[in-house]
């Protein structure tokens, strides 16, 4: 079964209503129905933080949209730990001219580890990386 990567960029998009980039990411996930997804820990913390300012409502389902990602089987989470922090840290050391998040660069470790190709994701950092991202505005 092919592993799709699912990033930060993703989750917001499906999760908040109105998205800009809620098109893109409904249409990615039509093309690529019979994939895997892949997230980790630290992108659903990353997730978490963008939506921390939010109304108390906003924060509880965001808090229930984690736990149910959490809990579905056709969801591969990664767990944080300290080699992922690790790895990724590396990561963020060799690319001292790019703006990669530390976040970013446990995903594309994460994603090089795993041998996925492509992410549910708009963010350019993965296509400089060499990665298909598959949120492509405008259709």
């Amino acid at each position: 079964m092919k592993l799709v990567f699912a990033d930060t960029a993703y989750w917001i998009a499906i999760f908040r209503p109105g998205d800009p980039w809620q098109l893109a990411a409904l249409q990615a996930n039509e093309t690529t129905q019979s994939a895997r997804l892949v997230t980790t820990d630290e992108v659903l913390t990353k997730f978490l933080a963008a939506l921390s300012g939010a109304a108390s409502p906003v924060r509880l389902r965001a808090a229930r949209f984690v736990r149910g990602i959490l809990s579905d089987p056709e969801i591969q989470v990664i767990p944080q730990s300290r080699d992922s922090f690790l790895t990724g840290l590396q990561f963020y050391e060799a690319r001292p001219d790019k703006r990669y998040s530390l976040t970013d660069c446990i995903s594309m470790a994460t994603m090089r580890a795993l041998s996925i190709g492509a992410a549910f994701t708009g963010d350019h950092h993965f296509q400089q990386e060499g990665f298909e991202i598959l949120m492509k505005r405008g259709g």
